[in-house]
């Protein structure tokens, strides 16, 4: 399930902030980073509020007095936490709120894999629709915008201006 976290976050952090300033690149990098949790056998510390938290923290520690890198890192940041609710990783107290619960991860599937296939369609649907109208709603058919997007992470603001 690749599409329903990388189209819904994108949607879903444009709708709650409304910045055109956002690294909207990234927020999609931390949408599916927790992944890699699959090589680990299940969710494992990436999808840890902790997790999410001390990233938070090194951002905001490692980029003092420097607005415009921590503009573009918090970004990741976004993407990871709205991972977590994406997936639904909260339903598992142990992992979620990990290590208050104990050290040991239980031996569960990654909760985007323990879906049966009609759900993971249904999902992954939806990410293309939240996909096709970011398309529309930023002008991403416009070879400048889309370039924007690509080379910086941002959107044109006299797109979305229109859309504040």
């Amino acid at each position: 399930m690749l599409l329903w976290f990388v189209g819904m976050s994108f949607a879903a952090v444009w709708l709650v902030f409304r910045s055109p300033a956002l690294d909207y690149r990234l927020v999609m990098l931390g949408s599916v980073l927790p992944l890699l949790d699959a090589a680990l056998g299940g969710p494992r510390l990436a999808h840890t509020l902790l997790f999410s938290v001390v990233a938070m923290l090194g951002v905001m520690l490692l980029t003092r007095h420097r607005r415009l890198i921590r503009r573009r890192w918090i970004s990741l940041v976004i993407g990871l936490m709205v991972h977590l609710v994406l997936d639904g990783v909260w339903t598992i107290a142990e992992v979620f709120w990990w290590p208050f619960f104990g050290f040991g991860f239980p031996d569960v599937a990654l909760p985007e894999l323990s879906h049966g296939v009609e759900v993971t369609v249904v999902l992954e649907a939806l990410g293309v629709a939240a996909l096709v109208w970011c398309w529309r709603a930023f002008a991403l058919g416009d070879r400048a915008n889309r370039e924007l997007l690509w080379r910086t992470g941002h959107l044109n603001r006299d797109v979305v201006g229109e859309s504040l």
